[in-house]
This record gives C-alpha cells, structure tokens and sequence, in this order.
C-alpha cells in the first residue's frame, strides 16, 4: 500500500515569447493520492491536468514544493534514482499513444515487466488484461495495425501489468466508445479496491461516479467537487 502526496507544488511554463511572460500550468497546490482510492481530476485541455499527472509521477519537476512516495521526496534523488523508483512504483497511461514497432502488441504491454524483472510473473496479468480490455485476438499484432481505441487499451494494459502501487492515467478513455469507457472505467474502480492509489484525469464528467473523491482543475487550480 503506497500514498503519493504533494506539498505546495506549481509550475510555470514561458509563453510564446518571452515578453508575453509566464502562464501557470499548476497554482500552488496540496493533493492526495492515497492507497485504495480512486481519484479523478477533470477540466478541459489546457487547464494544467497532464502537468500536474507529470510533476505527480516524477516526470516533470515542480517549480515549487515536493511529492513524497511514502516518505520518500522523488525530486531529492538522482535522475537515475527516480527513473528506478517509477519504474518499481509508479505506473503511468499517457495521453500520448506511445509503442515500440518493432514488437507485438503482447510485448508491449510486458515491457514494464521487462525491465523490472517480472516478465515471469506478468505474463498471466498480461492475457488477463488483453481479455478484459478486448485486444487478446490482437497478442500478435503489430502495433501499426491498430485503431486509436486499440492502442489505448494497450497503454493501460501496460501501465496496470506490473501491479504499481501507484497508477496515473492521462485520459484514458479518450479514444474509447461508451462501451470500452465503462470497461476501462471499471478495471481502474477495482484496481484502486485492490488497494493501488488510482489517479484519474479526464474531461468527462461521468468518470467521478467511479471516483471516491473529484476535482476541477481551471488555469491550474485544483478544487474538490463537494
């Protein structure tokens, strides 16, 4: 069981030009993730949501503040030390659709596992996943024949694979119909009862029926939805 915590964490990024000065992806913010709960974060694009998954998942450093792993500050350590940690810890679905060509569907969502050194007990987790999300027919394909739906079911098999304590998922039903939302809506619901800390991020508003607590998120300011 693992928590994932932020004290005082912001960001700013340049505009355009320099004199059109600075915008702020993320006001200064405290948040939550803790084990067992599924939390979503919704607004529109370009409201601060995927910085604030980046800075959360130790992928991009906050201006201000510290997330803490447990009691662990992962932008204390070393670029490698971090790699490490979230590779062993932290799983993350990106919004970007992300595969490597030159393996299969099935060796993609094993990669995580790969590179931890649990292919051997994934492997399982893997055709679970596959027949959950509907891409098992799809093992041996190539990530080029896939649609855009396909592809992303395959992103959160991957994220999920390795059993993180952490999962952050950047809109991950962007590219669904109804039908695969509520399944990979309901894979995140139970993956967060099973006690991983499950953040959600999404522009619809429907997903924060599954959600133990929901946030808005407008220029950067995170606020909880009574």
């Amino acid at each position: 069981m693992m928590e994932l915590r932020a004290e005082k964490i912001s960001r700013d990024f340049l505009r355009y030009s320099a004199k059109d000065g600075y915008f702020t992806a993320v006001a200064e913010t405290d948040f939550t993730l803790a084990a067992g709960t599924l939390t979503a974060v919704m607004g529109h694009s370009g409201s601060g949501k995927s910085t604030l998954l980046h800075i959360l998942g130790g992928l991009m450093k906050p201006v201000t503040g510290r997330v803490l792993l447990d009691e662990t500050d992962i932008y204390a350590l070393g670029e490698a030390e971090r790699d490490a940690l979230r590779r062993c810890h932290i799983g993350i679905a990106p919004q970007r659709l992300m595969s490597l060509a030159a393996l299969t569907v099935r060796e993609n969502i094993l990669l995580p596992a790969l590179l931890t050194g649990q292919q051997e007990t994934a492997a399982v987790r893997a055709d679970v996943l596959m027949e959950r999300l509907g891409i098992r027919k799809l093992a041996s394909v190539a990530p080029s024949e896939l649609s855009g739906g396909e592809l992303r079911r395959v992103t959160i098999a991957r994220a999920l694979v390795t059993q993180s304590g952490i999962l952050l998922a950047d809109e991950p039903t962007g590219d669904l119909d109804e039908e695969n939302t509520r399944s990979v809506l309901s894979l995140l619901r139970e993956t967060a009862d099973a006690g991983t800390a499950v953040l959600l991020v999404t522009h619809e508003r429907e997903a924060a029926a599954y959600a133990d607590a929901a946030y808005t998120m407008t220029a950067g300011k995170l606020d909880k939805i009574a």
